[in-house]
């Protein structure tokens, strides 16, 4: 069976909640793989997981609020295009007032702005000490200020 028959397969059983803990979590977690080892994959299948991503986010079990959070995570640093979508994601996910959903945002803004990750996406790192123009931190990456 091919990664994206499986995957496919997986996101067609989601829904919302009804769905047991950890076949919720394998869905994510092979959306996290193909994010990050499918390079003949299109941006526009990953632009079609971040809704589901959203959507699911909600859920504060831990293993699937774990593995929501490894596909956001995964899905942004695929290439800049993706980047900036999941960005967005991430920043209406840190806004909200779930719990669940505040984490998962909040965890994928402070790995997007990781140097390393900002270099490897083509952006320009911010260097230790180097003034923000909005503040510095997370909050201000994330334009949560």
């Amino acid at each position: 069976m091919t990664p994206r028959y499986a995957l496919a397969r997986r996101i067609d059983n989601i829904e919302p909640f009804h769905v047991m803990e950890f076949v919720k979590r394998a869905a994510f977690a092979l959306m996290a793989s193909l994010a990050a080892h499918d390079r003949s994959a299109s941006d526009e299948l990953f632009l079609t997981f971040l809704p589901l991503i959203e959507r699911e986010a909600v859920d504060d079990r831990n293993f699937v609020k774990k593995a929501v959070n490894w596909a956001l995570r995964q899905i942004g640093k695929r290439n800049p295009t993706l980047h900036d979508a999941a960005r967005e994601t991430a920043v209406r996910l840190a806004r909200s007032k779930n719990a669940a959903c505040r984490w998962v945002g909040k965890d994928a803004l402070r790995e997007f702005a990781k140097p390393a990750v900002r270099v490897r996406l083509g952006k320009r790192p911010r260097g230790a000490g180097e003034p923000c123009s909005r503040g510095s931190g997370i909050k201000a990456f994330a334009g949560l200020d």
